[in-house]
């Protein structure tokens, strides 16, 4: 019995110990959870992983694909007959039906016979090899990627125990979410995942002439009820809550990224109780996690509580929280579309530095084929980024915001959805990024003549040399009380923004030794 004591006790001791460990950070030292309040959760910090990263890859993939056409909303679009809402104020737009209407009864059928549930087993994806995709990603320079977990239609693109509309019980049988996510992890890049439930509840027009009037779909339709209503306190308790955290316990994301409608006053009670949820599951498995939400309608979050999102838009002055742009390739679609207009690579390279040097990050969308393969222009934009970012990478890759974020002519326009606003940025507008002291300063637009940087006068910053990162000629410039000018060099094949790394002067020193 003497023995038996001790061990007991030893096992008891390894126990609590084990159970403690899960709450340690890297130094060793206690980490204490959360409590489902916002004095608590304003203690939350986005990690400098996060901060650090800048660039990732978003990927709307799913049943939409397979439509080809008006493919963002098209399980929406599809049975918007009567006229186009605009969801956020409920009232109509557009008192025609939506093309994608007429275009869905060419294609498919009637809407009644040939629902979007019937479009679930055309998403064939025979070609989707998640080794190859993300090595694309790697390679395109991301840094971190999120795959939709499931979209506003309903259809969850992972293993469901809480509806039988999920990607392993129907269409390709195979569980997409964890494939990707289970490759992005081996790969090394931080694996993320994205919800746009919340929007499910008033994203069908429900008629007893559509099959999203049958009560046998309600799993994918929603419940019955009229479009525009509030969202039910029963749906959020028992599908829209119970979904997510399936989501954050089977898959263990470290960036949740949400969709707009999560933002409304009806889910207010599941503000606090999300974010203090996914902070504590991060802790269990000592990771710090990243919940990205928006603030479009409803403050649902306050700043210091979770990272701010904008949905194809951008900030046109510094932030001093950490915040991120979601955007797309394709300038009019997120899904694969055969009307697809891609934007260019040294576009997209001259607004990830516009977003970086103001203390953002951007997450750009891809859009596969419903049979799983990345296309040709794609593909081509994510390795054009990459090649500029393996050379320029120290002026992005952990980097952060310096004094004032850059100087030139072109504003940003803000508000949600505002890019298609944007005018083109010009030579004259430069950026500036710091990196470990090391000033660099980004010409968005490569220049056709000497860069002249006004805000770098010789009162401002005493400058020792400057190097053009991808060249390695001698670069001569000019310092005085009106700027620097840089000499360009005539004999550089680089293409797209352009990065000058400005070396400070070392201050002098009193060589004279203290006795």
């Amino acid at each position: 019995m003497k023995k038996i004591i001790p061990l007991l006790i030893l096992s008891f001791t390894l126990a609590c110990q084990a159970k403690n460990q899960n709450n340690l950070s890297k130094e060793g030292t206690q980490v204490e959870m959360y409590e489902e309040n916002w004095e608590s959760l304003k203690n939350y910090e986005i990690p400098q992983w996060m901060k650090d990263a800048k660039f990732g890859i978003f990927i709307h993939w799913g049943p939409n694909s397979v439509a080809e056409r008006y493919t963002d909303w098209y399980p929406r679009w599809m049975y918007l007959d009567s006229g186009i809402v605009n969801p956020q104020t409920n009232k109509v737009v557009n008192n025609k039906a939506h093309p994608a209407v007429a275009y869905h009864r060419e294609k498919f059928g009637d809407q009644k016979d040939f629902g979007f549930k019937d479009m679930i087993p055309l998403w064939t994806m025979e070609n989707f090899d998640p080794k190859t995709w993300v090595n694309l990603f790697k390679q395109s320079g991301a840094q971190y990627v999120i795959p939709v977990a499931e979209h506003h239609d309903g259809f969850a693109l992972y293993e469901s125990t809480l509806t039988p509309y999920n990607a392993v019980d129907m269409g390709p049988k195979r569980d997409v979410l964890k494939e990707l996510t289970d490759e992005i992890k081996k790969q090394g890049l931080i694996c993320g995942v994205s919800s746009h439930l919340a929007f499910n509840y008033n994203y069908y027009n429900q008629q007893p002439y559509f099959d999203t009037g049958d009560p046998r779909y309600a799993d994918l339709y929603g419940p019955p009820h009229t479009m525009g209503d509030s969202v039910s306190s029963e749906w959020l308790a028992n599908v829209w809550w119970p979904r997510t955290k399936e989501i954050i316990d089977k898959y263990q994301p470290d960036i949740l990224w949400f969709d707009f409608y999560l933002d409304r006053a009806e889910f207010a009670p599941y503000h606090k109780k999300l974010a203090t949820y996914y902070y504590n599951s991060g802790i269990t498995r000592n990771k710090s996690v990243v919940l990205q939400t928006k603030n479009l309608h409803y403050k649902s979050y306050p700043e210091g509580t979770h990272m701010l999102d904008l949905e194809r838009s951008k900030m046109d002055s510094l932030r001093k929280d950490y915040w991120q742009t979601d955007t797309s390739i394709g300038k009019n679609s997120w899904y694969y579309s055969k009307n697809w207009i891609p934007k260019d690579a040294g576009s997209l390279i001259a607004d990830l530095m516009d977003i970086v040097s103001k203390n953002g990050c951007l997450l750009l969308n891809i859009g596969p084929r419903k049979d799983g393969i990345i296309p040709e222009d794609q593909k081509k934009t994510l390795l054009e980024i990459g090649q500029w970012l393996e050379v320029n990478g120290e002026a992005v890759y952990g980097s952060t915001y310096w004094e004032v974020f850059g100087e030139g002519p072109t504003r940003t326009a803000t508000g949600h959805l505002s890019e298609n606003k944007n005018k083109g940025f010009t030579q004259k507008d430069i950026r500036f990024t710091t990196n470990k002291g090391t000033l660099y300063a980004t010409v968005l637009v490569p220049p056709t003549e000497d860069v002249q940087i006004k805000y770098l006068t010789n009162s401002e910053i005493d400058i020792s040399s400057i190097q053009l990162l991808g060249y390695n000629g001698n670069i001569e410039f000019e310092q005085s009380a009106g700027g620097t000018s840089i000499k360009l060099p005539k004999d550089t094949d680089l293409k797209h923004a352009l990065v000058f790394k400005i070396n400070k002067a070392k201050p002098q020193t009193n060589n004279l030794s203290v006795h």
